[in-house]
């Protein structure tokens, strides 16, 4: 009987195999236009879960000349994948580019997937029937710093000519263009300016390239407004490199400007400085007097109030965001410890309360708050075998198991993504379990993380190669729950993981960093490619972690900082004196960087708690961060890149 069932595997394994080639095979014709080859092993693949990969792929090639009849056949497809919404897109941009709108408006209500280009072909067809209400829509899409897709620029061009978008609406969005930096934007934008509010692309150019000099060389006693606004971009740029450079700029232009540009200004300065750590930020933004001031700005502006410890500036600012903004779980903690400073301790605990419900970074600072201790998370659910196959056999997992035992990893995460997306909490928890058993760690975190009600701690925060790891943790002395925090962050235990900058394996390990831990370690014989072997990739990741740690006051906090950005980075962005390990981290310069330390951090605590660790709070962990002055008699900061 065994005997008979490892037969049966191995025909099983070799029929998947097969299976497998034809589709790689298939894809590989799709992507260089060989329709007859497709055809042949379209063939082989008819009883194939991914046939609907396969039939896309032939259709997709010929969607030019096919009938409507023959899309919507494939559209009305009975298999819940991305791959039909994928080609109902493809169509309804192609029937846009011809305006043919009468197939246009009957398919387009079944789009699942929000798209920026058929949203806008959408309204050039209504705009047929509804232009004013049409018109109205796209003059709130004008107001946006993002470049949008070419078909709504007919009904720009059609709400302009109108005058529902204003010379003033035009001027409004160049500055938002402006903000970001993005000149190209910025002087298709100014086409539509005329008169005084015209703005040179020459100049654009000058002050984008090098503002200091573009200010030396203008002069605006009599400037128009056009002239103004580049004058204020290149300031605004100008305050990016250095607010001191455009704090002196400024002085003996600031004459010049109206007072709702001079406070403009001001908003601005204030913001590069407080992102820079500046003290004078806050004195510059005082000096933005009642300037509206966009999420960005508001939210440093609490940041360097927070490295003030200026309790009262931070309630005021939090109380002036939108209610949307406010909302958000950073600012309601932080409003909750601005009232907590203030002695009013009932009002900041109905903030933390609510707030301590969940598990993330915030979540936890609020739970201290409270005096919460973290039970033992047990699982409240475990899917039995039923469960489990009921959910791996499902089509759509199905395919996305196929497509990541092919290595296809982004079309394995949209289907994934794309088949759990209305699961339950049980339904979420077993594919979870599934993505586990078959090592697709990121899936199953993915999958776990999306719970709402019933969790399983064990699979939202994974601990796969235990075993592998166990030696390199204790050879460099770390805390095994800090090495999985950041890991999981890092690569969610994708052992293949590359991220755009060429951090590579578990530990995302840069290739000028592995050169340098392999002399460090005496590696007479490192190769670059060694750093996507498993237990080489935890050796450099572990060595790294171990060296950055030593170098930042054995601070996890500028560790994680360091790992992340750069040991002289995470030193820089301490403050002169001590500061709580929780404001350091909410003034991280870089977003990604502060992002990744929050979550690193918060996995340390899950996982700290899952291997029965003592328990030590988020506060805790994050500690106090030595000032800048504890520097002094300790000399350079050693080799560490």
């Amino acid at each position: 009987m065994k005997f008979l069932l490892l037969f049966l595997l191995l025909i099983a394994g070799v029929a998947e195999a097969g299976q497998d080639d034809d589709f790689l095979a298939a894809r590989d014709a799709f992507r260089v236009g060989d329709a007859a080859k497709l055809a042949v092993f379209a063939k082989r693949l008819q009883n194939s879960p991914l046939e609907v990969y396969v039939a896309y792929y032939q259709l997709r090639m010929r969607l030019a000349d096919a009938d409507s009849g023959t899309v919507r056949a494939y559209l009305a497809r009975p298999e819940d994948t991305p791959m039909v919404d994928r080609l109902r897109a493809d169509w309804l941009a192609q029937l846009g580019r011809n305006q043919q709108w009468e197939l246009f408006d009957g398919e387009f209500p079944r789009l699942l997937t929000e798209d920026p280009q058929l949203s806008c072909y959408a309204l050039q067809s209504r705009i047929r029937t509804q232009r004013e209400a049409v018109l109205a829509e796209a003059h709130k899409l004008w107001f946006t710093a993002k470049m949008l897709p070419g078909s709504c620029a007919p009904l720009f061009d059609a709400a302009i000519t109108a005058g529902v978008i204003t010379q003033q609406d035009i001027a409004h969005r160049l500055r938002l263009v402006l903000e970001t930096g993005n000149v190209a934007l910025a002087k298709e934008v100014a086409l539509y300016l005329a008169g005084n509010l015209a703005v040179s692309p020459v100049a654009l150019s000058k002050a984008m390239d090098n503002p200091s000099r573009y200010l030396e060389s203008v002069t605006l006693a009599r400037a128009d407004t056009g002239q103004l606004t580049v004058a204020l971009f290149a300031l605004q740029r100008l305050a990016r490199q250095s607010p001191d450079m455009a704090a002196e700029q400024w002085a003996p232009l600031a004459a010049s400007f109206p007072m709702a540009d001079q406070q403009y200004f001001y908003g601005w300065l204030g913001f590069e400085a407080a992102r820079k750590h500046d003290p004078r930020a806050l004195q510059w933004y005082r000096a933005a007097g009642g300037a509206p001031l966009n999420e960005q700005q508001l939210a440093w502006r609490v940041r360097a109030a927070l490295r003030a410890l200026d309790w009262a500036e931070v309630l005021n600012v939090i109380n002036a965001m939108s209610e949307a903004q406010r909302s958000e779980p950073a600012w309601q903690y932080w409003k909750g410890r601005a009232l907590l400073a203030q002695g009013q301790r009932a009002e900041a605990d109905k903030l933390f309360a609510p707030l301590s419900a969940g598990y993330d970074f915030y979540a936890l600072l609020a739970g201290d708050e409270l005096g919460a201790v973290m039970g033992n998370a047990q699982p409240a659910y475990q899917p039995g075998r039923t469960e489990l196959a009921s959910i791996e056999n499902l089509p759509g997992i199905r395919r996305a198991l196929a497509l990541y035992r092919m290595d296809l990893r982004t079309d394995g995460y949209r289907e994934w993504a794309w088949a759990v997306r209305n699961f339950n909490d049980r339904e979420l928890l077993a594919a979870a379990e599934i993505a586990r058993r078959n090592e697709i760690y990121d899936r199953a975190i993915y999958a776990a993380e999306k719970t709402v009600h019933v969790h399983d701690f064990s699979l939202r925060y994974l601990a796969p190669y235990r075993a592998a790891l166990r030696e390199h943790i204790r050879d460099n002395g770390l805390e095994e729950a800090w090495v999985y925090g950041l890991m999981r962050q890092e690569s969610r235990f994708v052992t293949a993981a590359k991220s755009n900058v060429g951090a590579a394996g578990l530990m995302q390990v840069m290739p000028a960093t592995a050169r340098w831990i392999a002399r460090k370690m005496g590696w007479g014989s490192y190769r670059e490619s060694m750093i996507h072997q498993m237990d080489t990739n935890m050796k450099l990741g572990t060595f790294y972690m171990k060296s950055v740690l030593d170098n930042l006051d054995d601070s996890p906090v500028l560790a994680t900082a360091g790992y992340n950005a750069g040991p002289s980075r995470a030193r820089r962005w301490r403050a002169d004196t001590p500061l709580e390990g929780a404001i350091y981290v909410e003034t991280i310069q870089f977003d990604e960087t502060r992002e990744y330390v929050k979550k690193v951090m918060c996995n340390t605590v899950h996982y700290a708690q899952q291997f029965g660790a003592p328990a030590r709070s988020l506060k805790q962990r994050l500690g106090v961060i030595a000032g800048k002055s504890a520097d002094i008699g300790n000399g350079a900061e050693g080799e560490v890149p």
